[in-house]
């Protein structure tokens, strides 16, 4: 059985094609594993660190994509919790130690042992792809194909975002940049009663932002209008750190949502950080937070705006998402 797969041999700039697309014997389960046929995988700011350059190579080559939706098609010796014929998701965390200190107090995003979808093995550009069951989500059925793959990355991390912005159902909540993971934030954030203001680089997100209930929307770096019970900043941008800040209420909280950040500039303390404003980063996401999230998104339910590509666009989508060519979310769909 063979299958295609966008495959990334060495780390170069998205605008010169860096993926080539192969035919590969599709990939077998391993005990305790599901081969998956992939219907829809949604592109991440971080699938492009990888292509890159941002991130470092760790395995090559390799294949890209990990907000991965589709069937299982066969499972491996001594996976007993999924079956043939079950709609899966395949996100960015697919292993952790589960013994560390991290792991046993609920904090798997920090293992030092950690392995992601992607980086550290062949991800979602593909017609199939394997990963341990028990790091396999199961898709609600309010979700289409395409609709669920934005929620796998960008949904999950933006649900860890806001909970580490410390934003309480009803409060004023702040988004710097608006791509995938911030317009699925706004839609939970709405859901919860919050406020939201939006300020982002681009007309067409400005234009989203608004109709997804924003209000108030900016530019990236226009003052927002009152002061921000929290805020999370996804724009990979250090610059707008002090910028972000500078919108908080006292006591408020600053989430960094990206893997990746240009440097940040020296912070003034009375001006950006007294009144008890602070910093928090956002390391990935637990199986226990993918869960909730998936849970919460369909009871809303949280609709991702998308473009969608064929397999065989992915350098194309992810030149179009590096310069904010499309609002919301953009995804490869294998059929």
């Amino acid at each position: 059985m063979n299958g295609r797969a966008q495959v990334l041999a060495a780390q170069a700039p998205v605008e010169t094609q860096p993926l080539r697309l192969e035919r590969r014997p599709a990939p077998e389960p391993g005990a305790g594993e599901v081969l998956v046929r992939v219907l829809a995988c949604a592109v991440c700011r971080t699938d492009l660190h990888v292509v890159e350059g941002d991130l470092p190579l760790v395995r090559s080559p390799i294949v890209p994509g990990h907000q991965v939706v589709g069937r299982v098609e066969r499972v491996g010796s001594g996976a007993a919790r999924l079956t043939p014929g079950e709609r899966v998701g395949i996100a960015w965390l697919r292993a952790a130690c589960g013994v560390c200190g991290f792991c046993a107090s609920g904090r798997e995003n920090l293992c030092e042992r950690s392995e992601f979808t992607g980086w550290h093995a062949d991800g979602g550009f593909a017609d199939y792809a394997v990963v341990a069951e028990e790091f396999a989500y199961r898709i609600p059925e309010v979700f289409a194909a395409a609709e669920a793959a934005p929620l796998l990355c960008a949904g999950i991390i933006g649900y860890r975002a806001l909970k580490r912005s410390e934003v309480r159902p009803g409060g004023r909540l702040g988004l710097y940049g608006f791509g995938s993971s911030a317009h699925v934030t706004l839609q939970l954030a709405r859901a919860r009663g919050c406020e939201v203001y939006v300020c982002t680089r681009q007309a067409s997100h400005r234009e989203l932002a608004r109709r997804l209930g924003a209000a108030w929307v900016g530019d990236s770096r226009d003052a927002m209008p009152a002061p921000m019970d929290g805020a999370i900043l996804f724009a990979p941008a250090g610059d707008l750190v002090p910028v972000a800040l500078r919108s908080l209420a006292r006591g408020g909280t600053l989430a960094l949502a990206g893997i990746y950040m240009t440097p940040v500039p020296a912070l003034d303390y009375e001006r950006d950080l007294f009144y008890e404003r602070q910093v928090r980063s956002v390391t990935g996401s637990t199986r226990a937070d993918g869960e909730a999230f998936l849970a919460e998104a369909a009871r809303i339910p949280i609709r991702p705006e998308t473009t969608r590509f064929g397999l065989e666009e992915a350098n194309h989508a992810l030149e179009l998402l590096k310069r904010g060519g499309f609002p919301g979310s953009g995804v490869l769909l294998t059929g």
